[in-house]
């Protein structure tokens, strides 16, 4: 399945490996925790930022299999497993839900296949989600997927790490037309106020560091966001903070102090 992958190569860092890091796992090394490291130096709440992430993807999926009735789901750039991943997050609901996890990361891809013992409802592809006719054709994406009923899309913390070149937005429009009528997307994204405050200039800095580190990383404004969603419907409370996403009750968490820099929204397909 993945031997057309690179070795993992631990002189190098990975953003799934250093993402590992902000959420406080085992699976990276020296260089990952070096881009960590760096990146709390220049914004402290970071690693606040990618758990409250995390949290809300579980509310979102939670929400999506429960009151949205979705059973099948295409969480697109995964990541490596945390304590609480997307297929347990939701079979949990619905134990005949289907989960097909797509990474390109050699790490995450050797996670990916010992994930496939767990049931027969959850699987992973070795693919890369910038190509979405390649990987929407991939048999292991049509074959446990059902594309005449609704599904879930999920880019959790990916979109960001795609390249102006590589033209997000077209990206996500290739992936929306594929949908059924009635199926969800949900979205994380670095955000930019881009207003001349210190939090527009701190996501900036914080973009130079990641490009610096790591060649990846960009911080877009609400409008770009937004654009994502073109073709659905956001559903309640719209393009917020992760801690602000509640759409099945109260907000029951505090309100987070600080300079946090991540916007998120879950939209419906008409």
């Amino acid at each position: 399945m993945a031997t057309n992958l690179p070795e993992i190569d631990p002189t190098v860092p990975s953003i799934a490996r250093v993402y590992d890091a902000f959420l406080g796992g085992k699976d990276h090394y020296e260089v990952d925790r070096q881009v960590y490291q760096q990146i709390l130096q220049v914004a402290p709440e970071s690693a606040r930022t990618g758990q409250e992430a995390r949290y809300w993807l579980i509310r979102a999926v939670r929400f999506l299999a429960g009151g949205a009735g979705i059973d099948q789901f295409l969480d697109l750039g995964s990541g490596l497993p945390t304590a609480e991943n997307t297929h347990q997050a939701v079979q949990r609901i619905n134990a005949e839900a289907q989960v097909v996890y797509v990474d390109n990361d050699p790490m995450v891809a050797a996670h990916g296949r010992a994930l496939l013992e767990e049931n027969d409802r959850t699987h992973f592809v070795v693919g890369d989600l910038r190509q979405p006719e390649e990987l929407l054709q991939d048999p292991t994406v049509t074959r446990y997927l059902d594309w005449t009923r609704p599904m879930a899309l999920i880019q959790c913390n990916t979109l960001h790490h795609v390249a102006d070149k590589d033209d997000p937005a077209g990206v996500m429009a290739k992936y929306v037309d594929a949908l059924p009528s009635g199926s969800y997307i949900a979205i994380s994204h670095l955000y930019n106020p881009a207003d001349g405050s210190t939090r527009a200039e701190l996501a900036q800095e914080v973009q130079s560091r990641f490009k610096a580190l790591m060649d990846t990383c960009v911080f877009r404004t609400r409008e770009q966001i937004e654009a994502f969603f073109t073709g659905t419907e956001i559903v309640e409370p719209g393009l917020v903070h992760p801690w602000e996403w509640w759409p099945d009750g109260p907000l029951i968490t505090p309100k987070v102090d600080g300079d946090y820099l991540l916007l998120t929204g879950v939209a419906r397909k008409p």
